[in-house]
Parts: C-alpha cells; structure tokens; sequence
C-alpha cells in the first residue's frame, strides 16, 4: 500500500502531468504526413466538416481522460477551429517546426463563448481554459532544481515518457489581468501568460501576437530551447464544467 508521502507526491504531480504529458505523448506517437514546412496552420483554407490535417493531432493530456471536440465549421465567410469540452482535457498538437531566429512572433485569432465557471488557473483542483496556445520546449534538465527534477522523474515514471524541459501557455483566464503571469501551482516548469479573459472579452474575437522568446526570457530568465510541440487547448477535466470557444488560422512571424 502506498504510504502517505507517496500518495501525496502523486496527488501533487497530476497537475505537471496535465500540463506536460501532451508532448510525451506526441513524441511516443509517429509523426503523420507533413504539411509542409511553413509552421503554423491556415484554417481559413480548410472546409469546413473537413479532417484536420493529418500532421495536427489530438491527444489527450492523460490517458485516459475525456477528449476535448476540435472540428471545422463556418464563421460567416471563413473557416475556424471549432473546441468542444466537457469535463474534458486534450490538445491539438504539432510537432515543433518553429525557427525562433527567423520567426519569434506567433499571431492568433480566437473566441471563447463564456468563462469557465469555478476555473481558478492558480489553484491544481479548478485549473482550467476555455482557451490556449501551448508551447513545450526542450532544454538541460541537469539544470533545474532539486525539486523540478524529482518532479519530472516521477512523471516519467508514472507517464513512461521523457517530459518538456519547459511548457508556456497563453491563457484566456478571468484569474487575472492580461498581462499578468500564473505559475502551474505544481512546478515552476510550467508558466501562463494571461492575454484575454477581462469583461467585455467572452463572445468577441479577439486577434493577439506575442514574442515568445520575448516572454520566454521574461517567465524562465533564460534564453529558450528547441520548441519541440506546439498546439490548441480547451479543457475543462478540473470543473468538470463545459466550453466551447473557437480559433483562427495561427502564423508565425518575424520580429516587428
């Protein structure tokens, strides 16, 4: 029987495996047909009711878990991603085929339909989105704490996968003010950037860019690694509440 130490140090990773385990998975998963070597994803060319790419997956965070919907539908003369969630937790990734020299700036367009009811994105047990852009990172974990590699080692070995050296979400959150920075309340491995959730924001599509060596810089105070998988997710597993929010085609750019 597990003793009582054991236990908690399992309740205590479940948040880095939320967050982290996406990745694994991608990594343990052959990669599908490529789209080409543009990064990024133009849903405004797709049809709508069409298969997503092949080279774009939907995986869920942890075995197991509920899937979060992602189809294709109309809005008005355009094409979105449609994400569907309830009491559900999975990502739509690809594999990491961003040049930060060359493209540092990522633009999005997205909605989210509502706030999540009883989402808190700094507390484990209420740690939901209707929204995000994620991105995990490679990078020397002999130089990370004590601690965050405790952490990640027992990941792996309850996930069986080698995990992000670093994860960093843009969030739509009503946790906190655009701007404002939320550490995953499990591992310092994992940083939000809150960009949308003020009032006035649910129902209304919003188009944003950020510098992600930029913020990088700013929530780990290093320059970043490899970005090895990037993606999409809506996930509601913590509240067990519904979500529906929906995203515009996703580029990367040069810096302004």
């Amino acid at each position: 029987m597990p003793t009582p130490s054991a236990r908690r140090a399992r309740r205590q990773t479940g948040a880095l495996l939320h967050a982290l385990l996406c990745a694994a998975f991608l990594l343990a998963t052959p990669a599908g047909p490529a789209q080409g070597d543009q990064p990024g994803i133009a849903f405004s060319a797709l049809r709508p009711g069409a298969q997503l790419p092949a080279d774009w997956k939907n995986l869920p965070v942890v075995h197991g878990k509920i899937m979060t919907r992602y189809s294709l539908v109309a809005d008005g003369n355009t094409t979105v991603l449609q994400a569907d969630a309830s009491a559900s937790a999975s990502a739509l990734i690809h594999e990491g085929n961003i040049d930060l020299n060359r493209t540092p700036v990522v633009a999005w367009r997205w909605k989210a339909q509502a706030p999540i009811e009883g989402a808190d994105n700094s507390e484990g047990a209420r740690e939901d989105a209707p929204a995000r852009l994620v991105f995990f990172f490679d990078g020397d974990k002999e130089k990370l704490s004590f601690g965050d590699r405790a952490s990640i080692q027992l990941a792996r070995s309850l996930g069986g996968e080698d995990l992000p050296y670093a994860t960093l979400m843009y969030i739509w959150s009503t946790t906190a003010a655009p701007g404002s920075v939320i550490a995953n309340p499990h591992t310092g491995r994992v940083q939000m950037i809150v960009v949308s959730g003020k009032p006035g924001d649910a129902g209304q599509w919003q188009s944003l860019h950020r510098n992600i060596v930029q913020d990088y810089e700013q929530v780990f105070h290093e320059p970043p690694g490899r970005i090895t998988a990037y993606g999409l997710l809506t996930d509601t597993d913590n509240t067990g509440a519904t979500a529906r929010a929906w995203y515009g085609d996703l580029r990367f750019l040069p810096a302004q």
